[in-house]
């Protein structure tokens, strides 16, 4: 697989379980079973999350010694979203690499930023169990730079922007509520909707009720914007 050996290369970490890697880049759909689990990459997903989350807010802890927690952690929000870590993942070819069923493939499957999203944060994870907390902190440091760069100001999460865009129409403010949840107990999965007054509810996932939230905020956002 010329794709699995180019995203090897541009990883830059000689793996000593090369299976890890494989399994970081197998989404569900083309998993094959043992023992009665799927031997997919939602495992390491959830470990990368929280190797990425960690490696990120001491980045920020030595570089804005200045900002409160709230501030720190809308730039940390704004630095491990699925937006930043797609971004990622196609810098360095995880979505060629991805290991689809066909149909998962001819349905867009690589051109699906949430696969890759999660593939890049089970990569993390990989590196995590491969080399330890160096190998996967290297990884972020070099690959987040550019993130990091462009995060200058710590913004507004989505729930509060919607809340003052809303206010500011003279509107009630948005209602939240949770309309879904499932998945595994290690990836599980909630879905949220907002209402505004005049507006149709939007949906969206996350793997927390918060993230949820968030990411619904941020689609009525859009719409609120003309986007």
């Amino acid at each position: 697989m010329a794709a699995f050996e180019e995203l090897y290369r541009r990883i830059g970490h000689a793996f000593a379980r090369r299976e890890l890697l494989e399994l970081a880049v197998t989404h569900r759909s083309a998993a094959p079973r043992r023992d009665g689990r799927i031997l997919a990459n939602e495992r390491l997903e959830f470990l990368g999350d929280r190797v990425l989350g960690l490696v990120i807010a001491e980045l920020l802890l030595d570089r804005h010694a200045e900002e409160d927690e709230g501030q720190l952690s809308r730039r940390l929000h704004a630095l491990v979203r699925r937006e930043a870590l797609a971004r990622v993942g196609l810098a360095i070819g995880v979505d060629q690499a991805l290991k689809l069923s066909k149909g998962e493939a001819g349905g867009g499957g690589r051109e699906n930023a949430n696969l890759v999203a999660d593939a890049c944060e089970a990569v993390i994870g990989a590196l995590f169990l491969d080399g330890g907390l160096p190998a996967a902190s290297a990884f972020i440091h070099r690959e987040w730079a550019p993130l990091l760069r462009e995060n200058t100001e710590p913004a507004k999460d989505a729930r509060t922007a919607l809340q003052e865009a809303v206010q500011a129409s003279g509107k009630p403010l948005p209602f939240y509520r949770t309309v879904g949840a499932d998945g595994p107990d290690h990836a599980p999965r909630f879905i949220v909707e907002v209402s505004v007054e005049g507006q149709q509810p939007v949906r969206a996932e996350g793997r927390s009720k918060q993230a949820a939230s968030e990411a619904a905020a941020a689609a009525m956002l859009a719409r609120l914007r003309g986007g």
